[in-house]
Parts: C-alpha cells; sequence; structure tokens
C-alpha cells in the first residue's frame, strides 16, 4: 500500500530529481534573481568536484561567447541568447549520474551533416577539454 501512495504522489514516471527540476524551472520563471547571480548561486550549490567543473565551465563561457547571457534551466548553469538557451552544464549529482555533461539545445549552430553530438560527457577539465568546449561554444554562437 505505502508503494501505491508513493508512486501515486509522483508524477506519471518521474523521479523525484526530475520533479526537483521542473520544480527548480516554475520557481526561476517567478524569481526575481536570475542572470550570473544565478548560476553562481546554483554553482555555489553543487557538491565537488562537480562545483570546480562548473566554475571552470562557467569561466570558458563567458570568455568564448560574451554575447551569451547566464541564466538558470531547470536549476541548471545555462547560457542564452536573449530567450534561446543555446548551453547548460548538468552537473553529475543533479541526477545522479557517474558524470557531468556539457549539453547543446537545437538553437546552437553545431550542425553537421545528417548527425552530431550535441551532449558531452565531463569527468574531468584537462587543458584539452576546455579548449574543445571554448571551439564548441564558439561555433554554437556563430553565423553559420
Amino acid at each position: 500500500m505505502d508503494e501505491m501512495k508513493k508512486a501515486g504522489n509522483r508524477a506519471k514516471g518521474l523521479s523525484k530529481e526530475e520533479i526537483a527540476a521542473m520544480k527548480e524551472y516554475l520557481q526561476e520563471k517567478n524569481s526575481k534573481v536570475g542572470g550570473e547571480e544565478a548560476v553562481l548561486a546554483a554553482i555555489a550549490k553543487m557538491k565537488e568536484p562537480d562545483r570546480s567543473m562548473a566554475k571552470k565551465v562557467h569561466a570558458i563561457i563567458t570568455a568564448s561567447a560574451p554575447e551569451l547571457s547566464p541564466r538558470t534551466w531547470y536549476g541548471m548553469p545555462a547560457y542564452a541568447n536573449g530567450d534561446k538557451v543555446i548551453c547548460f552544464f548538468q552537473n553529475a549529482g543533479k541526477f545522479k549520474a557517474r558524470y557531468s555533461t556539457l549539453g547543446f539545445s537545437d538553437k546552437a549552430n553545431l550542425d553537421q551533416g545528417a548527425m552530431w553530438p550535441v551532449v558531452f560527457a565531463l569527468t574531468k577539465l584537462t587543458a584539452s577539454e576546455e579548449a574543445k568546449i571554448a571551439a564548441l561554444v564558439k561555433k554554437a554562437v556563430s553565423r553559420g
């Protein structure tokens, strides 16, 4: 009976982490805090090593594409052109994953043939990965 009650309290098939992300999204819509302040606050809530990685990714993205505006998106650090999210950082702890990811939306100009990657696993950041992130972000905001 307890299992049925728990299942009934959850949205159809969503984990408690997914429900929390949806709640964060709704809070973002109504919040007076936004922009870089909200991104830095979201990063500060992360546990290590996600926090350090998110700080580096934030620095790389803001340096590589200053035209993007930092904001949160479902509680994650994200970077937008106007109201369109171009890329985002999802820390491993958010959904209890084994690695963090850097993702790009369909608004990013990464198109290459009929198939291309839009999400990248991050386990650590070396100079090589940092350079790849900078290049991807620059390409994502390019005009073609």
